[in-house]
């Protein structure tokens, strides 16, 4: 009996460790399946981004093509086109030449610049500089437009009362500032434009539709401060005008910053809606506002239709929705969303800071983007800060890395077909068949191509590519850091009211 207990209760034992052992070895292999499942999703979401986003250089060819056409049209003043191709009113750009002391104001945002330089002319070129910046008070952003413009004033008044005795004005002459004013305008003269709208958080009654010039100026009066605006422009086309001062070469100017745009000297002749006298110079500053180009050409993704349905202005900007620094951020956020929804990317509960639009910042990205440490750490600590997630595997940080190298990918690739599109305008993208030497500058600013390295870098080879070698050779992309706040003053010079006496 004993025996036969014994051996009983080993079988049982023996059964009951085989059924556990079965149970186990279950549970690894649904595990395994699970996590290969996951896997799979997750590689199934990025092989779609990855052919959604993929920008060949064939496509890219047909984008610049589609540039051009839609900046044939603007010029035509095509009421359905996309790119408005603003008469700026620039025809005189700096030679080098300017002399004397001029004042720049660059109202773009939360904060403006006042900005005072002397010329020297060609030999001493920008003798000395300052400027001051000042915050505007919240309540002036939506309070009315004397207020404004009177504390700007009053404000450009204490700056003038700080004149240093580097700075030298001719006895009897008035004052002259160049106005950089990042806000839609219809502008009508080298000096005058009317507001379109308020954009960036203001919204002051009393000022659309009014000469923003003349609200300047009367302010100044208010403030007994004799000054002369004379000269009203855009921050790119002051990108130009500082450009052009430092080298002779520049044909056009792209801001690639928070947003997005791009301007460049046209033949006066090839602007068919120009009704006026043609300018002497033969030559006119066209500001493109090329964020609102759009075509069937671009590669949009279910993530930029989204983006743009949820944006303030859908149907608007989109271009600039694929490139600038306002949204490539947040375009890997919601990739990454994506990814955390159908593979679990970031555990089996999606991180509920990862639902909040535009928590994931450029700057932030482009951080991420640049970690080159081997267990990719810093991306790490950054997911963690940003989107607190405490820890992350390194396959969910390399996949990361990953969408940050698709987004940034295109976006620097599209901004070059545009700015090749420009330069296929000016007949600019070949090399002179009379077998002349010829060079053709562009200035480019903004925080995000001067600190997103590889984004800045994919988009010079981009551009290089599409030109070829010998074309690409002719072709200089320069950084014109803060080129906007001189190019004002610059410009402000250029046309001065006392030009024809110098």
């Amino acid at each position: 009996m004993r025996k036969g207990a014994v051996v009983g209760t080993a079988v049982v034992v023996c059964a009951a460790a085989v059924g556990v052992a079965v149970v186990v070895s279950r549970r690894r292999r649904s595990k395994r399946e699970a996590e290969a499942e996951r896997r799979s999703r997750a590689g199934a979401v990025i092989e779609e981004v990855e052919q959604r986003f993929s920008t060949p250089t064939a496509l890219l060819r047909g984008i610049a093509d589609a540039m051009v056409e839609e900046m044939e049209r603007g010029l035509r003043a095509d009421p359905h086109a996309p790119l408005k191709m603003l008469i700026s009113y620039v025809d005189n750009l700096p030679t080098g030449d300017e002399q004397g002391l001029f004042y720049a104001l660059d109202l773009g945002g939360t904060n403006f610049r006042v900005i005072r330089v002397q010329l020297g002319g060609r030999e001493k070129r920008v003798v000395t500089q300052q400027y001051e910046e000042v915050a505007i008070p919240p309540h002036l952003m939506v309070g009315t437009s004397m207020e404004l413009f009177d504390f700007i004033a009053a404000e450009l008044e204490s700056f003038v009362k700080t004149e240093g005795e580097d700075f030298h004005l001719p006895e009897g002459r008035q004052r002259e500032l160049g106005f950089t004013f990042s806000f839609p305008v219809h502008q009508t003269s080298i000096s005058s434009g009317t507001l379109i709208k308020w954009t960036k958080g203001f919204c002051i009654n009393g000022t659309v539709g009014e000469d923003v010039v003349a609200e300047l100026s009367r302010a100044m009066e208010r403030q007994g401060l004799d000054m002369k605006v004379t000269a009203l422009v855009n921050d790119t086309v002051g990108t130009l005008a500082g450009g052009r001062y430092v080298d002779n070469d520049v044909a056009a100017a792209v801001i690639l910053g928070t947003g997005t745009n791009a301007a460049y000297v046209e033949d006066a002749n090839a602007i068919p809606k120009w009704t006026g006298i043609l300018p002497r110079s033969g030559n006119m500053v066209i500001n493109m506002e090329w964020g609102n180009f759009k075509s069937e050409r671009l590669p949009r993704s279910e993530y930029d239709s989204a983006l743009d349905f949820e944006s303030l202005n859908p149907g608007e900007q989109i271009y600039e929705k694929m490139i600038s620094g306002m949204y490539l951020g947040e375009i890997v956020r919601r990739i990454l969303l994506k990814l955390a929804h159908d593979a679990s990317l970031f555990g089996d509960v999606v991180p509920p800071k990862l639902e909040q639009r535009f928590i994931l910042r450029t700057p932030d990205m482009s951080a991420m983007h640049h970690d080159t440490s081997h267990d990719l750490k810093h991306l790490g600590a950054k997911l963690k800060d940003i989107l607190g997630v405490a820890d992350t595997s390194l396959e969910a940080r390399y996949i990361t890395l990953h969408v940050c190298d698709i987004v940034a990918e295109r976006g620097a690739r599209l901004a070059a077909a545009g700015i090749y599109g420009i330069l296929k305008k000016l007949g600019r993208d070949k090399v002179p068949s009379d077998g002349s030497k010829q060079r053709t500058v562009v200035a480019l600013d903004g925080g995000l191509y001067e600190h997103y390295k590889k984004f800045r870098t994919c988009l010079e080879a981009t551009l290089a590519d599409l030109l070829g070698d010998e074309a690409a050779s002719s072709v200089v992309v320069k950084l014109a850091n803060d080129g906007s706040g001189i190019g004002a003053a610059l410009l402000a010079a250029s046309h001065s009211q006392y030009a024809s006496v110098e």
